[in-house]
């Protein structure tokens, strides 16, 4: 456990209200408790600085923990199977209590007032990841006959025609030259 965020919290619950600026930088996953995702997956590394700037507010009973955490994060785009990286940064707004009440799920636990944001900074860089990220916005992929990338080049396939639906082809063909004879 990464002592950065272990947070000392009896002065704040004593004195309510009070509050407590923190800000500094640790490591993502600094014990590897996470194990890394698949390559295709988007993923932030272990040892990745992650930015923390929140505001600590004591209530009774417990905190609420306000501000920005934002970390690097890694994938693959999903058009062309490129590398991508790019930088999360998420707002948080959440409670730690010294005592779940039941039906409670969404609080942190206080333990022998120590606030750990840990779980609370994984949380919210794990769930703000992009799932299907892009190089660019203006991606063209993979070819899906000769698998040349769009980006970089340019093909000349065509797909391939499907035997079932040929004669509808013959169809509109049809339709199209009577229209024209028509206009003439």
């Amino acid at each position: 456990m990464d002592p950065t965020y272990l947070v000392p919290v009896a002065q704040l619950m004593r004195d309510v209200p009070s509050s407590n600026e923190l800000v500094f930088s640790a490591p993502f996953d600094a014990d590897h408790e996470f194990a890394p995702r698949g390559r295709a997956e988007t993923d932030v590394e272990s040892d990745a600085l992650v930015d923390v700037a929140v505001l600590l507010q004591s209530f009774s009973g417990g905190l609420r923990v306000k501000g920005r955490v934002a970390a690097p994060w890694f994938g693959v785009c999903r058009r062309c199977s490129s590398p991508v990286q790019g930088r999360v940064e998420v707002a948080v707004d959440e409670r730690f209590v010294d005592h779940r009440e039941p039906g409670d799920d969404e609080a942190y636990l206080i333990d022998n007032d120590i606030a750990d944001l840990a779980p609370l900074v994984h949380d919210a860089i794990l769930l703000e990841l992009p799932l299907a990220p892009l190089c660019r916005e203006d991606c063209r992929g993979l070819c899906p006959y000769c698998g040349i990338d769009r980006n970089e080049a340019s093909c000349d396939c065509a797909a391939p025609v499907d035997p079932r639906w040929a004669t509808l082809d013959g169809l509109r063909w049809a339709q199209e030259t009577s229209a024209e004879s028509n206009e003439a």
